[in-house]
């Protein structure tokens, strides 16, 4: 019962992963290849593995945010990932809340704009976050996450019950062409999520830290657990796309309404047209969740490392608010460009995000090698030998997309 008590920073991780890589990237990879990504999604997720736990690692050893541990290793490294962050921030919060947009404009019983849908999906997030009822997500995010795993677990099995023979003639495209890089890369953009979001849940275990008493194991137990239910619930959606709309002939549409539609209509086929509604409900409320999680911790990241950078320390909290907005205000002018293109918005995030993900990756292997951390919290010999590999094949895969697009 303690340990259900003590999820959190691991929870909302895990709400915030669920969002464009899992219902959008995974499910593509199987409708386009079927099970042939299997292996990349596996990989990604694993070898991405040290980067997400070095957060965990650090703030349970030193009570401090990855933000004052690259400060702590020289301002020009803080400097960096803050450049990073804020352009990530706007371009990935503006790809869940035009996700968001699209699924509520998909239920209401009422036709509604995307550019309304969404400034009303931001006007209730600013206000959940600016009143500073954020807190009560954690409840709220374990509830969808229940539910979207178990909804998720019984699609796939009724999917592998009733699947139905391919065309004879159907032979599945192979992924591993020099064509389809563009694609690989975004696949492995936000999966599991952006690696900067180890710098979110490091705050975020930080405020647990001040409220409840968090033991490393029981920090790393929520962090492996909620990374644990990413990875598997991305094979999920994988199969899904895989048993569903592989050879199918269906061609998944560009627009955020009809994408939504057709997500939607993955599970209902699956399980019955009785989870329509609900599914429907459970899908926006995880890329709400996703797009709150996300706002509220770029925004307190940034304002952390402006505070950190600035002569004159100034506090966080009061950076927070000017910060949000600004992020609120450039996000959803983003959204009114992308209103008519959302796998096109969401393509552009995770490619972005892949690209940044080196940087990141390195600034955090480099601070827990070089800080003094807690027995219980050290990286194990193969947690470090994947960090090593996982370097290596994060650049090499960089340098690759760059060679391919512009070489």
């Amino acid at each position: 019962m303690r340990m259900v008590q003590l999820l959190g920073p691991g929870v909302l991780m895990a709400t915030a992963a669920v969002g464009g890589s899992h219902l959008v990237a995974s499910t593509q990879a199987g409708a386009k290849f079927g099970w042939q990504l299997v292996i990349l999604i596996l990989a990604v997720n694993v070898l991405k593995y040290p980067f997400f736990r070095a957060g965990v690692s650090y703030t349970i050893s030193t009570r401090q945010t990855l933000q004052f541990g690259y400060h702590k290793m020289g301002k020009g490294y803080l400097i960096v990932a803050l450049c990073l962050n804020a352009l990530a921030s706007v371009v990935n919060a503006a790809a869940l809340l035009l996700f968001a947009a699209s699924l509520l404009s998909y239920f209401l019983p009422f036709d509604i704009s995307i550019a309304i849908a969404s400034a009303a999906i931001l006007g209730a997030i600013l206000f959940i976050l600016l009143a500073g009822h954020f807190e009560a997500l954690e409840g709220v995010a374990k509830a969808i996450m229940g539910v979207l795993v178990l909804a998720t677990i019984a699609a796939f099995c009724a999917a592998v019950i009733n699947i139905e023979p391919r065309p004879a003639n159907f032979e599945s495209p192979s992924p591993w062409t020099l064509a389809t890089v563009g694609f690989l890369v975004v696949t492995m953009g936000w999966m599991p999520a952006p690696i900067e979001i180890s710098s979110i849940t490091s705050l975020w275990l930080k405020r647990q830290c001040k409220t409840q008493a968090v033991t490393p194991k029981n920090a790393l137990f929520d962090f492996n657990l909620g990374y644990a239910v990413t990875t598997i619930l991305a094979l999920l959606f994988l199969g899904l796309g895989a048993l569903v709309l592989h050879g199918s002939g269906e061609t998944l549409a560009t627009g955020g309404i009809g994408f939504s539609q057709q997500l939607v209509s993955l599970y209902a086929n699956t399980i019955g047209d009785w989870a329509h509604w609900l599914i429907a409900i459970v899908a926006f409320l995880c890329i709400f969740g996703s797009a709150l999680t996300v706002y509220d911790g770029y925004a307190r990241v940034i304002a952390e490392a402006i505070s950190l950078v600035l002569p004159k320390k100034m506090a966080r909290d009061a950076v927070f608010a000017p910060v949000l907005l600004a992020m609120a205000a450039i996000s959803f002018s983003i959204v009114l460009f992308f209103k008519s293109a959302l796998l096109a918005m969401l393509g552009f995030a995770m490619t972005l995000a892949f690209v940044t993900t080196p940087m990141f990756a390195w600034l955090n292997h480099r601070l827990v090698k070089s800080a003094v951390l807690h027995e219980d919290a050290k990286a194990s010999w193969w947690v470090t030998l994947l960090s090593y590999v996982g370097l290596v094949y994060l650049f090499g895969f960089l340098l690759l997309f760059v060679w391919w697009k512009w070489g």
